[in-house]
């Protein structure tokens, strides 16, 4: 997940993996897969760095090797 900023300065939650395009418009236009399409505040590189950071923080939790691949016991 990765925050960002609205036009109107409201914050907004974006699953990063949802992402599928992002344009400089000259706003930034963030379009996901579902069809939404968010305008943000922050300059396409921004996004863009938010966006890798969120996946390579994801990869840092290992998976355990073995189970039915969940993290929690039970």
């Amino acid at each position: 997940m990765i925050k960002v900023t609205k036009l109107n300065g409201s914050e907004l939650v974006v699953n990063a993996d949802l992402i599928e395009f992002i344009e400089s418009t000259p706003d930034t236009l963030i379009s996901l897969t579902t069809g939404r399409k968010i305008m943000v505040l922050e300059d396409l590189d921004t996004v863009i760095r938010l966006a890798v950071g969120f996946r390579n923080a994801a990869r840092a939790y290992p998976v355990p090797a073995g189970g039915n691949g969940s993290v929690f016991e039970g």
